[in-house]
């Protein structure tokens, strides 16, 4: 009996020890193993792909190896920076009226300038566009701000020698540089005007619920693509460069958000020099000056002293009662709360109303010699 007990002992011995062998080296282990392998190869993977995805590329910088030429005029800037212009109008020495023009979103100093020659004679305008950091042929900026804006026009302006005081004109976006430039070197300037202004939605003075308001009135893509410039900007550039969702509706030619007139303006705008307005890059272009306007800001409009307090010069805004990208509302109230802006709100006219001829030559005169 004690013999059949030991063996019986033995053979659950080896019975374990077989089914440990087993067990080891069992398929269904292996594949175990595998699949946590190959999971955590695939989430490393992702991981990889997101940020590459939501990091821009480096600029293409104009005129350095495998970058696009350059082919304006440009000035060197005291951190080493090219920022390119361009001229136009009567000559800088017979000029009455210096005008510097800032182009807006997507755009660049080659802006459509719906003017006549026998109306730069007239005025005695001169004319000087530049495209803004990152955008057509000028270095990008990556300390750019609200606030840089304003010292960069004013070193473009003495560095092509426009004198003490010169007039600006801002466009849409670019209406935040005339902001700065109104907020830091109002002793530079002879006159303002702001045409069909941005508004930050996320401005501390603007009431909420005109902020909602009118925020709501955007088409739900755009609204969409403003938060995310707002909340997240490190996502942005990878939000307007991808196919899977709708991101910035004018970007993808959507015209839903323009009215009637503006789809007849853009028709018969000439697409020269288009073609270069992204060409270093939607990182340091289209993204940074998206996530600047609707960032935090180093000060508000609302916080801006009237600075011309001996009526030396005059500000103005142009709002069209038609324009569907900025809400007739928000310049209103803009104005309201800063009585020294002269406002002109324009029936049936749209955000594209600069480049409508008849309009375009009476905010000129308005600001010049009104």
């Amino acid at each position: 009996m004690a013999d059949i007990a030991q063996r019986k002992k033995i053979s659950a011995a080896s019975a374990r020890a077989h089914t440990r062998r087993l067990n080891k080296n069992s398929p269904f282990k292996l594949s175990s193993v595998m699949i946590a392998q190959v999971a955590v190869g695939v989430v490393a993977s992702f991981v990889v792909w997101a940020f590459l995805a939501i990091k821009p590329p480096p600029p293409k910088i104009c005129g350095s190896p495998g970058g696009p030429p350059v082919t304006s005029p440009r000035i060197k800037l005291s951190d080493g920076r090219y920022l390119a212009y361009k001229e136009r109008g009567v000559s800088k020495e017979e000029a009455k009226c210096k005008v510097v023009l800032v182009h807006g979103f997507d755009s660049s100093k080659d802006i459509h300038l719906p003017v006549s020659q026998d109306l730069m004679k007239e005025l005695q305008i001169y004319f000087l566009s530049f495209d803004r950091a990152g955008y057509g042929e000028s270095d990008p900026n990556p300390k750019r701000s609200i606030t840089s804006e304003a010292y960069e026009i004013q070193e473009l302006a003495d560095k092509l020698d426009l004198g003490p005081k010169f007039y600006i004109i801002g466009v849409s976006l670019g209406a935040y540089p005339v902001w700065s430039c109104l907020k830091h070197i109002p002793n530079r300037l002879a006159g303002a005007a702001l045409v069909a202004p941005f508004v930050n939605y996320w401005w501390l003075s603007l009431p909420s619920e005109l902020s909602k308001g009118s925020l709501a009135k955007h088409l739900a893509q755009d609204r969409r693509t403003f938060r995310i410039a707002h909340y997240t900007p490190w996502l942005f550039n990878w939000w307007i460069t991808q196919k899977w969702f709708h991101s910035l509706s004018l970007v993808e030619g959507n015209t839903a958000s323009l009215n009637s007139q503006d789809r007849e303006i853009i028709k018969q705008l000439p697409s020269d020099g288009q073609g270069k307005v992204q060409q270093q890059g939607t990182g340091e272009s289209l993204s940074r000056d998206a996530i600047i306007g609707f960032g935090k800001w180093e000060f508000e409009p609302f916080d801006i002293p009237n600075p011309f307090p001996n009526n030396e010069g005059s500000v103005h805004i142009w709002q069209g009662y038609e324009d569907r990208i900025i809400p007739v509302e928000l310049n209103r109230y803009i104005s309201q709360k800063l009585p020294w802006i002269q406002y002109h709100e324009v029936p049936d006219a749209g955000h594209m109303m600069f480049f409508n001829a008849s309009i375009c030559e009476t905010i000129l005169r308005e600001l010049l010699i009104a």
